[in-house]
């Protein structure tokens, strides 16, 4: 029997599989670009990391006066990161082992992400982690976005596993806080470094302050083992 039997391991996907935040903050300054506003920053982008693609372009749409209707805007930001992502999008190489190590094992496993159904499934599928990344949730599936805890809810159900037996991999404060609001454990590999310190991420399990230069697949592993119960 595994080490891990009992256990299921959900992942967030932007900034902890893969490094998509570059191509997405190229598809927000694109459309934002298109929309009137020309100066939007990566320090600008920071603050939505972790957050769905529909709330950041709701956010966008008030703070800056924007004339085009929500459904307008995530249309555009999505076709345009869709065409970035499916041509330039990296997994992690220590995340990519890690999900090697979880699928020999035969430990479930889900995404369960703010990007759109379709943007997930490019990116599984160029990076080649649709091999063992089956299930996926988007947070346009449910009825609220991270930091709610809707998304891993309803990952947990497609798995059929109990919450508690859940262990979230997040990058991001808001995510931090839906694995807590959903009754998981919660690894944190902090993306932004200035969040590293933010309270959401006090109540993982383990918390890697120094984001993925200190993750490791077999470190992860070695974790979830002494942490099965």
């Amino acid at each position: 029997m595994s080490r891990l039997s009992g256990i299921s391991v959900i992942f967030d996907l932007d900034g902890t599989l893969v490094d998509s935040e570059p191509n997405y903050y190229e598809a927000g300054r694109q459309t934002l670009a298109e929309h009137g506003v020309p100066d939007f920053t990566w320090t600008d982008h920071e603050r939505y990391v972790g957050i769905s693609t529909q709330e950041t372009v709701t956010r966008w749409k008030s703070l800056y006066g924007l004339r085009a209707s929500v459904p307008e805007l995530l249309a555009d930001k999505n076709r345009r990161y869709l065409e970035l992502a499916g041509t330039a999008t990296r997994a992690y190489p220590e995340m990519r082992k890690f999900v090697e190590l979880l699928a020999g094992e035969g430990v479930p496993m889900a995404v369960a992400s703010g990007s759109s159904p379709e943007a997930i499934a490019a990116i599984l599928a160029v990076t080649g982690l649709d091999v063992y990344l089956r299930t996926t949730v988007s947070a346009d599936e449910v009825a609220h976005g991270k930091p709610a805890p809707d998304v891993f809810l309803e990952a947990a159900r497609r798995l059929g596993a109990d919450p508690a037996d859940c262990v979230v991999l997040e990058d991001a404060a808001p995510g931090a806080a839906a694995a807590h609001a959903a009754g998981m454990r919660c690894i944190a590999i902090p993306y932004v470094a200035a969040q590293a310190h933010a309270p959401e991420f006090t109540r993982a399990g383990l918390l890697l302050r120094g984001g993925q230069e200190e993750f490791t697949a077999r470190a992860a592993h070695d974790w979830l083992v002494r942490n099965r119960s």
